[in-house]
Parts: structure tokens; sequence; C-alpha cells
């Protein structure tokens, strides 16, 4: 029985459950995929940088690839599953794809190149599945209750990002600190969220209609006034949680056996805020809430190039992050599912997340290079004033008529 017969998409209220049978089976799938993935992510900084000894630079761009490969995959997913209307089998690729990778990982032991590689595949696994899985969520929840809708799919999702790394951590005690466990459960983790999609999501492909002569050029239409170019500047201010956790572990002195519970505790801030920050876009605008957002993220910088230490950094910069991304993070896809016909709904989110995946490369490889030449407290000081002088320039361009 598919999970998306449960529920009902024109449901008032704002319970779960009024988000209706997709969105919860999305929710599901994610929920797994992301026990899978942040197995991996927790552990990657530390693997790379304390275990390997990549540099700053190094990481950075290793960093920068795990989102900026996710690009042409992001168009080359979104793009399809509009032209085919089969979102669901382009989504599933992208999942299958992601899992292959993990083995990837663990085959590539100690090569830099290899492990390039096995990010690489993992990301365009992710790139490839994103667009068509959030253009079903907006194809299947009215325009007014968009907010909840991405609150819901990203508390799932959040859910199982705290789970990871706990799974992670767990695995590693077991296998007296030794990765390649880790890369292997996360890989048959990752194949049962790809049957959970199989058996329990269904497809709701867009209204059929005669393809437009230029698709991309109809939906960068629609985009680029106001959300491709506000996208782009959002995602250079954007450094990356492997910088963040590494910074915070190095600012406070914490254990490097506790390095995974930073990512635990950003999640759980995510995903207690992320319903209730969803709902209250749709009600006071979502622009403010995004504004909030990426404030908090300023502050998270500031923090980190500053004297304050121990635990109440602890407990700060986690909640402060995981609040940026509740605030962001399903609130821009909320944006964007008003501005895209059903016909263009997966092109066109393509198109933004690719914007911000390409931005994100780029300022992920700048931060690391950074550090390396000014050190870390400096780094993190000039992210933080530029984060806080291109905030207003986004907010100029979302506030444009289109």
């Amino acid at each position: 029985m598919y999970l998306s017969t449960l529920g009902r998409t024109g449901a008032t209220g704002g319970s779960p459950r009024a988000v209706g049978g997709t969105v919860l089976a999305l929710g599901a799938v994610s929920l797994v995929t992301d026990v899978s993935s942040e197995m991996v992510t927790a552990v990657l900084p530390l693997y790379l940088v304390v275990g390997l000894q990549f540099s700053p630079a190094a990481y950075g761009l290793i960093d920068g690839l795990y989102t900026g490969a996710t690009v042409l995959l992001r168009l080359a997913g979104g793009h399809v599953a509009d032209r085919v209307g089969r979102h669901k089998a382009v989504a599933g690729a992208g999942y299958g794809l992601s899992a292959l990778a993990k083995l990837g990982l663990l085959a590539a032991g100690a090569s830099g190149p290899l492990i390039g590689l096995a990010i690489t595949a993992d990301r365009a696994g992710k790139g490839l599945r994103t667009a068509p899985r959030d253009a079903l969520i907006t194809l299947t929840t009215p325009p007014e209750k968009l907010g909840l809708a991405f609150g819901v799919h990203r508390t799932m999702d959040a859910t199982g990002a705290f789970l990871g790394p706990l799974a992670a951590l767990g695995v590693l005690t077991l296998a007296g600190g030794a990765f390649g466990p880790v890369f292997l459960a996360s890989f048959c983790v990752a194949l049962l969220g790809v049957l959970v999609l199989a058996l329990f999501v269904r497809d709701v492909p867009a209204p059929r209609r005669e393809p437009a002569p230029a698709p991309w050029r109809a939906a960068f239409g629609l985009a680029r006034q106001r959300l491709f170019p506000a996208a782009c500047l959002l995602g250079l201010v954007t450094v990356g949680d492997g910088f963040v956790f590494l910074l915070l572990q190095r600012h406070t002195g914490l254990g490097v056996g506790w390095f995974p519970l930073l990512a635990v505790a950003t999640s759980l801030a995510y995903l207690l805020l992320a319903v209730p920050l969803g709902r209250l876009a749709d009600r006071i605008g979502r622009l403010r809430v995004m504004i909030a957002g990426h404030a908090a993220l300023v502050v998270v910088y500031l923090l980190l190039s500053g004297p304050l230490a121990g635990w109440p950094l602890l407990a700060l910069i986690p909640f402060l992050y995981g609040t940026f991304y509740a605030a962001t993070d399903g609130i821009l896809m909320a944006m964007a599912g008003t501005v895209f016909p059903p016909e263009l709904r997966a092109t066109g989110l393509a198109l933004i997340q690719s914007g911000q995946a390409a931005a994100y490369l780029v300022s992920s490889v700048l931060f690391g290079f950074a550090w390396q030449a000014w050190g870390a407290a400096t780094a993190c000081l000039a992210a933080g004033g530029v984060a806080a002088a291109v905030l207003p320039l986004a907010v100029l361009l979302l506030m444009r008529k289109p």
C-alpha cells in the first residue's frame, strides 16, 4: 500500500497529516536516506583532516566538490522529470547512485582522487533526486501550505540526520575507530531507502502539455529576476557543516570521539524547528523567516571568531546552525514552488538548487584557502562580514516584483 494514499492534500490544520501522504512517504525515504548520508558526513571531516592529514585548503576543495558536484545532475534530473513526467523514477535513480557511492568510499582507502570520485558520485545522486522529489511535494500541496509541507518533510529528513551521526558513533565504537565499517553500514541503510521509495511512494506526474520549444529558457526566464540571483548570493555565504564543526571542535577542545555529536545537536535543533518555522512562514511571510535564518548564520560565524569558548559555545552554535537550516532550507523551495507552473516545476527548482550548489562550491574553496592563509578566526570574521553584506542584497532581489 502506498503511504501517499494516506492523508488528504487539501486537509486543514497544522498537523503533519494535513500536508498529505506523498509528503509523508517522501519524508520517510529522506529519513532513512539521511541516516545513511549523515553516517558518512559526520565522520568525513575527521577522516580527512585528522585521519588523512588533509590541509584546510584541500578539505575545502573536497567539501566544495561534495555539494558542487550536484550542479549538472540537478539540472538534468529536473529537466528529465518534467519531460517524461516520471518524477519518482528519476528520484529513484539518484537514490540508487548515492547508495552505490558508499561502496566507492569503502574501496577508496586513503587515495584522495578516489575519495573525491566517490564523493562526486554520492552528491551527483543527491543532485539527480532532489528537484524531482521537491517537485512532487509542490505538485501535491496547496500553495498556502507549502511552508508547512516542506517543514514536515525537512523535519523527517532532519530526524535521519539526527540518527545518522549516532549510528556512526556506535559503529565506530564497535569497530575500534575504523572508518570502513561505517561506510559499509551506510551503504546497507541507503539500500533500505531505495526500497522504501519503490514500495511506498506513488508517482504524481505533472499535467502533460505540449513541450515548450525551450523549457530551460522558460524556467530561467521566471527565475532570473529574483530567485536565481538571490539563491546564488545566499549560497556564497554558506561555508558548510564540515568547516563549522571542525572549527567548533578546535575552538572548544572537544574530544575527537565526540565530534559526530555536533551534527546530532544541529540536527536536533533543525528537526524541532522545521515545522514551527514552516507554519510561521506561511502565516507571516517566507521572506521574513529566511532573513532570520541567515541572521542566525552570521551570528555563528561571529561566535567562531570570538573569545567565547567551552560549553556555552557547544550549546549555542549547534542551536543557531540548526535554526539557520530550519528557517531557510525548505522555505526557499516553498517560495520557488509558487513561481513555476506544474510542467516546469522540477526544472525550475533544479535551477534554483543548482545556483546555490555552484555558489557553495566557490564559497567552500575560498573559505578553505582563507583559513589556511589567515587563520581560522580571521576567516570566520570575514565570512560573517560577507554574509552580513550580502543578505540585504538578496532580500532586495527577493522583494522585487517579477
